[in-house]
């Protein structure tokens, strides 16, 4: 085998922000290369976070880092999903071959377990924390370095200018930050969102999604697009980014999209930070994200004193540039476009989740208010008036431009089979010590629990006031799902509080929150649910970081349970009934009313609660494994959770299941 020769960092970026592009498909990275991208990132067919994009072969894809390295371009190989016990090896032979035979630079992962398997097969690149990690808070980025062996944390999209110069200040020196400028708002944070798997176990964290925040609910007489954001778009803004040394990389989002929306995306943004004082280079790299074929943009929390909510049930949020509606009768619609469309232009009428939804590509031109009837499936004829959207296009200088790229790709030869690799994993020893078996009740407040529960409650000022003194040393206190950079301090001196008082037991929901205790090893600090662990390497993890317990994912089907209870490390625990969020947000639509329910298209009632600086949205079904605990005792499981959340008066609880993924098994 050839000497691998990887490029280190310095080599493809001065001082200068790497601008980093999507690439879902072979036409998108040949077009980010073509907009001369200083890296690129882009999944494999299995194990990435966008398992909706095209995305590549490992032998297509070693060709590619090939062609790229050539032209002085990084790339970086998204390994970000959340991984089931059984997935452990065949990632690890994956991630062997790859390292020998297509070389990325970077692997940007979630799961805990993927630093560790990447030592395992001897990667020497880089490892970069996907913003699905949820690294929200500083005080974690000093011990990434040498406790997960990270060069980089990609930031979530909610923060404002002000947080990010917090994480910034942070980073010892051998860790940057990436941040994304531009692309698609999800509306729960990033790694906090439930949705497309608690309605059919269509993971998120698995890059399955369905998007269910897209579609329209309805609350009283109202049926808006209440979740639906609007594109992130830093513009011209991005200028103060350039002025924070630590942020290496300014990330486009748009793995799904074509290669007009990359080429276009990546031009601008070299545009802006190469030539950003130029007046008439500002007005024409806007000009270049005004046609990207997007959705509307917003700068969304970046400017603290003037914050935008990316949800706007005014405005038109669907994918692509409208171009126009539908007219004419239910027989013979027609677009009548706003602009002239070119031969071979994608596009899409109505929304995914309309029934009379369509994409097709224009078999000629259609000039500015010309007439193109389009064909309809039977039973699915638009209504008029939908909209219609150019998703993509291929304008022949940028088509003329991919060729020249792709006439330097040389095909690698004489590869090794993608199953050839003879990589075996090393789990840990399992079998921890069993504890009796416990109930956990999680209040929101303290008050009446069930009898032979252990107390629990979430903790707050709020709670905390209410506490009886006498119970504060013997509860367990649970930390939220999310800590922004400027509540940092706020809860580093209520753990203080709390722990003064003789409070020793903790559930922390990030892994990064143990680094908000000083003495870890004195305490008994257990991973929560919304840790997303699921496999044995992820528990052998969190515990190196100083955890004692994993309360483990509660998206895992039946067989990951009893996969995951032979191998753990450390004592296990499941939520075994209770309401469980859809998601959380930083934000939440104007005219959506808290505490009120809502509904789905199929009518099923949801509601939203504020907690701190977070927005929960509840479904109006618990999970309900308890039919099951008995099995979950006898798999090794000590620890049962009972989320005790207050329901509104006014939501009707429905009788279902409540079996989350059990029977299902986690997609």
């Amino acid at each position: 085998m050839d000497t691998i020769v990887r490029r280190k960092p310095g080599d493809f970026r001065g001082p200068k922000p790497e601008i980093l592009a999507p690439a879902g498909n072979r036409d998108s990275f040949l077009a980010a290369l073509a907009a001369g991208a200083d890296a690129i990132y882009c999944g494999l067919k299995a194990f990435s976070a966008r398992m909706a994009a095209q995305n590549f072969t490992p032998t297509e894809l070693a060709s590619l880092v090939d062609l790229a390295h050539n032209q002085g371009t990084r790339v970086y190989l998204t390994v970000n999903t959340l991984l089931k016990p059984d997935e452990l090896l065949p990632l690890g032979r994956l991630l062997d071959w790859i390292n020998r035979h297509a070389t990325p630079d970077a692997l940007i992962v979630q799961d805990l377990a993927v630093p560790a398997l990447a030592r395992q097969v001897g990667f020497t690149g880089e490892v970069h924390l996907s913003t699905l990690a949820n690294v929200t808070h500083p005080a974690v980025l000093s011990r990434l370095g040498t406790t997960l062996n990270v060069q980089r944390v990609v930031l979530p999209r909610e923060l404002n200018v002000d947080e990010i110069k917090q994480m910034a200040a942070a980073c010892p020196p051998d860790l940057g930050l990436e941040l994304f400028v531009h692309g698609a708002l999800c509306y729960g944070v990033s790694g906090r969102c439930y949705w497309s798997s608690f309605m059919g176990g269509k993971s998120g964290l698995r890059g399955h999604c369905v998007q269910p925040c897209r579609r329209r609910y309805a609350q009283g007489e109202s049926a808006q697009r209440f979740f639906a954001c609007q594109d992130f778009s830093l513009d011209v803004l991005v200028k103060v980014l350039a002025e924070i040394p630590q942020v290496r990389a300014w990330k486009i989002e748009g793995r799904k999209k074509g290669p007009h929306y990359v080429y276009y995306t990546v031009a601008a943004y070299k545009m802006l930070r190469d030539e950003g004082q130029d007046p008439q280079a500002k007005k024409s790299a806007v000009g270049l994200l005004e046609n990207a074929l997007g959705r509307p943009g917003t700068h969304y929390n970046f400017l603290p004193q003037r914050p935008q909510n990316p949800i706007d049930t005014q405005i038109d949020t669907g994918s692509g540039l409208m171009v126009g509606t539908v007219r004419g009768d239910r027989e013979k619609p027609f677009i009548e476009p706003r602009m002239e469309l070119l031969e071979g232009d994608r596009v899409r009428v109505g929304y995914e989740d309309d029934t009379w939804h369509q994409t097709f590509d224009l078999p000629k031109s259609v000039p500015k208010g010309g007439k193109f009837f389009f064909k309809i499936p039977r039973g699915r004829a638009p209504v008029k008036g939908t909209p219609v959207f150019l998703i993509d296009r291929r304008e022949p200088y940028l088509a003329d431009a991919m060729k020249k790229v792709e006439s330097r790709l040389v095909i690698k030869p004489n590869l090794p089979e993608e199953e050839s690799s003879a990589f075996n994993l090393r789990l840990p020893p399992g079998s921890p010590k069993k504890p009796r078996v416990r109930l956990m009740q999680v209040l929101r407040q303290p008050g009446n629990r069930m009898r032979k529960t252990t107390l629990a409650v979430w903790l707050s000022p709020e709670a905390l006031q209410a506490m009886p003194e006498a119970q504060i040393a013997h509860a367990w206190w649970w930390l939220p799902p999310v800590i922004w950079p400027d509540e940092e301090e706020q809860w580093r001196q209520l753990i203080h509080t709390v722990m003064a008082q003789g409070a020793e037991r903790f559930v922390l929901n990030a892994p990064w929150q143990v680094a908000l205790f000083q003495r870890a090893a004195a305490l008994s600090l257990w991973a929560g649910p919304f840790c997303n662990i699921a496999n044995p390497i992820a528990i052998r993890t969190f515990k190196s970081l100083g955890g004692q317990g994993v309360i483990v994912s509660p998206e895992l089907g039946q067989a990951d349970y009893e996969a995951l209870a032979t191998k753990s490390v450390l004592p296990l625990g499941v939520v075994i009934f209770g309401h469980w969020p859809f998601c959380v947000s930083r934000v939440v639509a104007d005219d959506l009313q808290a505490g009120q329910p809502f509904e789905s298209p199929r009518k099923e009632q949801s509601w939203v609660s504020h907690y701190g600086n977070l927005h929960w949205v509840f479904p109006n079904w618990p999970i309900d494994l308890r039919p099951i605990q008995d099995t979950l005792v006898e798999l090794g499981y000590r620890l049962f959770v009972h989320l005790d959340e207050p329901v509104p008066k006014t939501v009707q609880i429905k009788k279902r299941p409540g079996r989350w993924n059990w029977e299902l098994g986690l997609k």
